[in-house]
């Protein structure tokens, strides 16, 4: 198909989206599931063992949602830190439930350690609604810049600013899905005015390095933790992911500070993003969260064991 148009039911082909193409998108948005339910009531749950913080609020047309971050006790300056993130993406659903996981099964694992700041759904509108886009049909994991247009991205950002610096470890967790091929990049192409190509979704679990900053050991000791849990995504006929050359088994990389990425925030050694592939008809539910969680281990694990000479 030539154009966005043919998949995607708003707009005029070769023209970006106005205000009223985005309040068209923005009334077809339903809630699917309870960010207070699903999210804030397992964060609440933690408070006896971590330290809980609000540090933002989302105010979405007289929705509130408020934003959460979980630190393990025992912060010392002289420890480690290291970044865990879900939900820039709220519809990458074992994003959220993988970072809830790790801190409720492992959390404490590293108190005395590391410094271990958990931010488990940085998206809770799109949380709710299953969207990749805030309501404002902008994407949070292209936004990760000062003066940024998305709340959930400034939110995040204002978190991290104090704590520059120390970062050893960020480790960002989101999923590649059917959806992205069959509405989510569609209505980007839409909304952008450009034309779709269709693309290929990969069947596996894969990362993305920083190609700024490459770290292929680090990269490579994630992919063989996560192995025995689920699926490693395959090169496509190209050579590719995504688009993207495989430079290691289940490894490609992007330039994360000059996409605006989440995983590119801190200037941390070490940095990753997690896709986790949940359509596979090899994967569940509660594997896509364990693969998740293995990831976040190894990868804390790497940077502990390998800390910045």
């Amino acid at each position: 198909m030539s154009s966005a148009n043919a998949f995607y039911p708003i707009g005029t082909p070769g023209v970006p989206w106005g205000e009223a193409e985005k309040a068209e998108w923005l009334a077809r948005q339903v809630r699917h599931r309870s960010y207070a339910e699903d999210v804030l009531a397992r964060v609440d749950a933690l408070r006896q063992r971590f330290d809980v913080e609000q540090y933002g609020q989302l105010d979405y047309a007289g929705e509130r949602y408020p934003l959460y971050a979980i630190r393990n006790r025992g912060w010392r300056d002289g420890l480690p830190t290291v970044l865990v993130t879900g939900g820039v993406h709220g519809y990458e659903t074992s994003g959220v439930h993988g970072a809830l996981q790790f801190v409720e099964r492992h959390g404490g694992d590293y108190e005395g350690r590391a410094n271990l700041l958990v931010v488990p759904c940085v998206s809770p509108w799109a949380y709710e609604r299953i969207h990749r886009w805030n309501m404002h049909a902008i994407d949070p994991n292209r936004s990760f810049r000062e003066n940024s247009p998305a709340g959930e991205s400034a939110a995040l950002l204002q978190l991290v600013a104090p704590l520059r610096g120390r970062f050893v470890l960020h480790i960002d967790l989101h999923e590649t899905t059917d959806s992205d091929e069959s509405e989510f990049r569609p209505a980007l192409a839409a909304r952008d005015g450009k034309p779709f190509e269709p693309g290929e979704i990969p069947d596996g679990f894969y990362l993305v390095d920083d190609s700024e900053n490459p770290q292929p050991a680090f990269q490579q000791a994630v992919i063989a933790a996560v192995e025995p849990v689920t699926h490693i995504a395959p090169a496509d006929a190209n050579g590719q992911i995504i688009g993207s050359e495989v430079v290691a088994p289940g490894v490609i990389r992007y330039p994360l500070q000059a996409l605006g990425l989440c995983a590119g925030i801190t200037g941390a050694r070490y940095t990753t993003t997690t896709e986790v592939y949940p359509d596979s008809p090899r994967a569940t539910p509660q594997q896509c969260n364990d693969a998740q969680v293995a990831a976040v281990r190894a990868a804390i694990g790497f940077a502990l064991a390998h800390p910045a000479g």
